[in-house]
């Protein structure tokens, strides 16, 4: 009995299926040519539709994106030129407060060379002064020295030479001695 009931649906389907083959819409329905007008109406409908939203909603909306996207695109590069444009001003300072260090620092160091030259000039002043009063003193004493030292020769020769006479057997004359020595020492 089930079998008889599924040929009964079967045989209703080929039924329905012969029975439009018969109507004549065996195929596809937008090949069929008798709706044509219709469908040529819906499409020039729906495309009127689509280009209403697109014209009035969505490219006015990807416009605005754009005309924003170029407005923050220009503010950047005109920030970043503004930027350059201090950080060469910058350099620049920098460059100039440099070169005005350098020259100051070379003042001060010959502002401290001629300081130190004067410190030193008189102090080469003063050591000469001082190593020429030595020298003098120096100078004095060697000579005080040379002339107790000729004398105490004068003497010292004068002694030997009246030991001498003596020791060889004559009589020794001071005078004659002196006189003697004195004129040996001249030269």
């Amino acid at each position: 009995m089930a079998s008889n009931s599924h040929d009964a649906g079967h045989g209703a389907a080929d039924a329905a299926h012969a029975a439009d083959a018969a109507h004549g819409s065996g195929g596809m329905p937008q090949l069929d040519f008798s709706t044509y007008g219709n469908q040529i109406f819906w499409l020039l409908v729906t495309l009127v539709v689509i280009y209403f939203i697109l014209s009035r909603i969505a490219l006015p909306r990807i416009a605005a994106v754009l005309s924003e996207r170029q407005g923050t695109i220009t503010n950047d590069l005109a920030a970043a030129e503004d930027l350059k444009a201090k950080a060469v001003e910058a350099e620049d300072a920098y460059n100039k407060a440099l070169a005005d260090a350098r020259g100051e620092a070379q003042r001060i160091a010959a502002e401290t060379r001629a300081a130190i030259q004067k410190d030193l000039d008189a102090a080469i002043e003063k050591a000469d002064a001082e190593i020429s009063d030595k020298a003098a003193e120096s100078e004095k004493a060697i000579a005080e020295i040379q002339a107790g030292a000729l004398e105490a020769v004068q003497t010292v020769a004068a002694d030997t030479a009246g030991e001498l006479v003596a020791a060889l057997g004559g009589k020794a004359d001071a005078d004659a001695i002196a006189a003697s020595v004195a004129e040996r020492m001249k030269g």
